[in-house]
C-alpha cells in the first residue's frame, strides 16, 4: 500500500509513504485535486510522482476549488501566527520571519 500525504503520519510502521506533499492541499496544491479513483503514478528510484489525469481535467478541477477561509479559532493568537506565517514542508515548516532574510512576500 503507498500513502501520500500533505501532512504529518504518525505510527506509519511499513509500507511505501509520501509524505509532506507541498504546496499543502489547503492552498490549492496539489493533492486538492485528486479524487476517487485517481491513478497515480509513483516511481521511488526516480523519486518522481504523476497524477494520471488529463491536464483539462486538472484545469476543470484548479477552477472549482473554493479557497480555504482560516477556521474561526485562527482569529487570533497563536492559531492566527501559525496560519498566517507557517511555510511549507519543503521550506522547513518554520515561521516566514524566522528566516534570515526577513517575512517573505508574494514576489519573493
Amino acid at each position: 500500500m503507498v500513502r501520500i500525504s500533505d501532512a504529518r503520519m504518525s505510527g506509519t510502521a511499513f509500507g511505501t509513504i509520501v509524505l509532506h506533499i507541498t504546496p499543502e492541499s489547503a492552498v490549492g496544491g496539489p493533492l486538492a485535486l485528486v479524487k476517487n479513483g485517481d491513478m497515480i503514478s509513483l516511481d521511488v528510484a526516480k523519486r518522481s510522482i504523476e497524477l494520471l489525469v488529463d491536464a483539462a481535467e486538472l484545469e476543470r478541477r484548479r477552477a472549482a476549488l473554493k479557497s480555504a477561509a482560516a477556521p474561526d479559532e485562527a482569529r487570533r493568537g497563536y492559531a492566527w501566527l501559525f496560519n498566517e506565517t507557517i511555510m511549507q514542508a519543503d521550506e522547513g515548516c518554520d515561521f516566514d520571519f524566522m528566516q534570515r532574510t526577513g517575512k517573505k512576500t508574494e514576489t519573493g
